[in-house]
């Protein structure tokens, strides 16, 4: 229950109580500044927990960016390196080979696959990585290729999304990262990233995956030169697909880190912005169901509170995470299990370790593991 919010959030508090979709403006208004943060919050903590529960879900998994050469220059991006760049670098399938094995060996049930687009590797490379990791790995959900690598793929190819994307899943792929959204609206894309995948190609992209009933997140990047108005627009965009498709798992807010950036003169968002814009985004995808802090950005005192502020989902484990790290993020390049679910508690949630497609885990003595869906009880699945 809520019980003091500012007047000026009555009516949106009413809506909310009444499972009521937001409109543009109510976005705005939950951006002012002079409403109260913890107003704001405490909307979005009722939809969370309309949703989940107490539950705050966690996965343990690693990350795998076998490139970072990309053709292209984004201002934003610490990570992309020229191809004769002493920083640049590409793993062999033996490398990446050895990045499965070690996720299996950590009981990672998820690889998250994304990386530079090598101007001089075919589709073939690509879909190589993945063909490798399954036919090694299968017990690994693949969770590869963000819409931006696959817009690049369809050039390459000139092949159409959906053939690009059923071979991808022929080869292992199991969902798509929601990376590449970054603000779609072209005010602020033409200044950040203004040739690769615009909001056109990222929606297409994505709505192709959804129809193929291949699951898909989302995500939006803020921070950096974009307005209120931006992301209020950008979460509209994805509520009217979700509308469409119901293909979106989660939606995962992406704090900007300007360091080694072509934007490192902007000062990164503070935690109050951070928990502001999980809030609001909590409010605004009323057809999403889970909503991630991403400890790697936020930081892990941030990610915490955020499981009060509209947030049901810490991410994971995340080994080997290199895009935001070279940005300049400060957090662990790891967490354990037991570190996450410590955070949790302390945030007064339930732990759940759930797989890619927001299954639960449940794993004996052995470690060996069974999934909960619903009622029902998957061996081995």
């Amino acid at each position: 229950m809520i019980y003091t919010v500012d007047p000026k959030l009555k009516t949106i508090q009413e809506k909310v109580e009444a499972g009521e979709r937001l409109s543009m403006d109510d976005g705005l208004l939950l951006y002012d500044p002079e409403i109260p943060l913890n107003d704001v919050g405490q909307l979005a903590n009722l939809v969370r927990e309309r949703k989940s529960g107490n539950a705050a879900y966690y996965n343990i998994n690693t990350h795998l960016n076998a490139t970072n050469v990309c053709v292209y220059r984004c201002v934003f991006c610490a990570f992309r390196s020229d191809l004769r760049s002493a920083k640049s670098y590409v793993m062999s399938d033996e490398q990446i080979l050895q990045r499965g094995a070690e996720a299996v060996e950590n009981g990672c049930t998820e690889m998250h696959v994304v990386g530079g687009l090598h101007h001089q590797k075919k589709f073939e490379w690509y879909k190589n990585i993945l063909q490798i990791l399954h036919d090694a790995y299968p017990q690994l959900h693949l969770k590869g290729w963000t819409a931006v690598e696959l817009n690049w793929f369809e050039f390459l190819t000139k092949m159409p999304m959906d053939q690009i994307l059923t071979e991808l899943r022929d080869a292992g792929l199991g969902s798509l990262p929601g990376g590449g959204a970054e603000i779609f609206h072209p005010e602020v894309r033409d200044q950040i990233c203004e040739h690769k995948a615009d909001c056109k190609n990222w929606i297409d992209i994505h709505r192709t995956a959804h129809q193929l009933n291949i699951k898909t997140n989302c995500t939006m990047l803020y921070g950096h030169v974009e307005k209120p108005f931006h992301r209020i627009d950008h979460l509209i965009r994805l509520r009217e697909l979700q509308d469409e498709t119901g293909g979106f798992q989660t939606f995962i807010p992406l704090a900007f880190h300007p360091e080694n950036t072509g934007l490192s003169h902007i000062k990164k968002p503070t935690a109050v912005e951070d928990l502001r814009t999980i809030a609001v985004s909590r409010l605004m995808l009323d057809n999403v169901d889970h909503v991630k802090a991403y400890w790697i950005m936020l930081g892990i005192g941030t990610a915490q509170t955020a499981l009060s502020y509209g947030a049901d989902d810490l991410d994971g484990t995340v080994r080997h995470e290199l895009i935001y790290h070279d940005a300049g993020a400060t957090t662990p390049e790891f967490l354990s299990v037991e570190k996450l679910e410590a955070l949790i508690r302390e945030a007064g949630r339930e732990p759940i370790e759930r797989d890619t497609i927001y299954r639960k885990i449940i794993r004996d003595e052995n470690d060996r593991m069974k999934w909960s869906v619903g009622e029902e009880i998957l061996v081995n699945a």
